[in-house]
């Protein structure tokens, strides 16, 4: 029996003792935990990066949308040489946004309304998009209609814009989309009155 019990330990020996060493081998570890860690590593940085563009698109948007109504207060807009349409106005809305953004009418990600209103009382600002039943499968139509009415001096405006951004995280308990089509929608707006330039051609 001990025979056998010695022969048996000599035959396993070899195997015991390479066990033993892998055991003890640490050279791996690092590859290790670097690839237990590495997937929420990143999606922590990437979360962080998508964080802040969003919050960067929207000053952009903000910003855009408060140096091209200017051009409408002041009355540049309307007594220009041409004076502005809808798509020149456009235009100076997309200047501002640095090409972040995509203003191509085909897309229809950009939608942008400028109308006159009674008074300062009277500024609504309504929910752009259609809502619940209203989308289709995985995207909801502008309700806001694309509007260019910048008025005469003195009249007081609302201008209004609204963007589709497009959001690359979407993990459960951190997901910036806010609409079906994984998109979060950016706004801005400005109410202001028209300062009393003289413009024949204002309606």
């Amino acid at each position: 029996m001990s025979q056998r019990s010695s022969w048996l330990k000599r035959l396993l020996s070899p195997a015991i003792r390479r066990a033993r060493a892998f055991g003890r081998d640490d050279s791996g570890v690092t590859v290790i935990e670097f690839g237990i860690l590495a997937l929420p590593f990143f999606t922590i940085v990437t979360a962080i990066v998508e964080t802040a563009l969003v919050f960067l698109a929207g000053q952009i948007l903000d910003s855009a949308v408060n140096d091209s109504s200017r051009l409408i207060r002041t009355g540049q807009a309307q007594t220009g040489t041409p004076a502005y349409n809808a798509e020149a106005y456009r235009e100076a809305i997309c200047a501002g946004l640095y090409g972040m953004f995509d203003c191509t009418l085909a897309d229809d990600k950009l939608r942008v309304s400028v109308t006159v209103i009674s008074d300062f009382g009277a500024a609504a600002l309504g929910y752009p998009l259609e809502t619940g039943e209203d989308c289709e499968e995985d995207e909801c139509d502008w309700t806001l209609a694309d509007e260019y009415k910048p008025g005469k001096g003195g009249d007081v405006v609302l201008v209004q814009a609204y963007y589709k951004w497009p959001i690359v995280v979407n993990l459960p308990g951190f997901n910036f989309q806010t609409l079906p089509d994984g998109t979060r929608l950016l706004g801005a707006s400005r109410v202001f009155r028209n300062e009393p330039f003289v413009c024949a051609s204002c309606t």
